[in-house]
C-alpha cells in the first residue's frame, strides 16, 4: 500500500470500512490503492465504485471495451497518470488480443498522435477525449455533432464522456495523493 496520505489495512478496517473494502475487491480478490486511500471515508470509496462500475466494466455499456480501456488509456497519457495508465492500457491490451496492434495503438497514443492509428469513430473519441481532458472550456456543441456525424448514437456519446469525465476525476486523485501501484495487482482481469 502506498500513498501520501494514511490508507487502512483489511485488519484495521471497521465493520464499514470492512463492508467497503469488499465492494471494491477485484476480481483477484485484492484491493487495488486507488480504491483503499478512500480508506479514511468509505463513503467516499463507495461512491468512486459506483461511479467506476457505471462508467466502465458495465453489461449495458454498448462501446466495444477495448475501446473503453483505451480512451480510459488516453486519457491517463494526456494527465501523464502512469497509475492508471498502466492498469487500463494492460486491460485495453488484453481485449485487443493482437499485440502488434495494441503496440501500434500505444505508441500513437504517448506521442498524441491518435490519428496515426485510427480514423473514424476511434479517431472522433480520442479527439473528444483530448479536448475534454485538457481544453474542456473550449467543447462546443460541434464537438459532439461530430461524434454523432462519425456514427456514435447519443447513449454512446455519453458512455465515452462519462469515462473521460470518470478518469479525470481519479487521476486527478491518484496524483494528488500520491497513489502507487505498490502491492496491487496489475490490470483488471485475471490471466488465465
Amino acid at each position: 500500500m502506498s500513498s501520501w496520505i494514511k490508507m487502512l489495512s483489511d485488519e484495521m478496517a471497521d465493520t464499514e470500512l470492512k463492508q467497503a473494502l469488499d465492494e471494491a475487491r477485484t476480481p483477484h480478490g485484492t484491493v487495488d490503492n486507488v480504491l483503499r486511500v478512500h480508506s479514511l471515508r468509505p463513503n467516499t470509496m463507495k461512491g468512486h465504485m459506483a461511479l467506476y462500475k457505471s462508467c466502465l466494466h458495465d453489461d449495458t455499456n454498448t462501446l466495444p471495451e477495448w475501446l473503453q480501456e483505451t480512451i480510459s488509456s488516453y486519457v491517463s497519457i494526456l494527465n501523464s497518470c502512469e497509475y492508471s495508465l498502466l492498469n487500463h492500457w494492460k486491460n485495453a491490451e488484453f481485449l485487443i488480443h493482437d499485440k502488434e496492434k495494441s503496440n501500434k495503438i500505444y505508441f500513437s497514443l504517448k506521442k498524441r498522435k491518435p490519428q496515426d492509428c485510427f480514423t473514424g469513430v476511434e479517431l472522433a473519441l480520442m479527439q473528444y477525449a483530448e479536448k475534454l481532458t485538457l481544453r474542456p472550456s473550449d467543447i462546443k456543441r460541434a464537438d459532439v455533432d461530430n461524434l454523432r456525424n462519425a456514427g456514435l448514437d447519443d447513449g454512446q456519446i455519453l458512455e465515452a464522456n462519462q469515462i473521460i469525465c470518470y478518469f479525470n476525476y481519479v487521476n486527478r486523485s491518484i496524483n494528488g495523493l500520491g497513489v502507487t501501484n505498490e502491492g496491487d495487482i496489475i490490470g483488471y482481469y485475471k490471466d488465465d
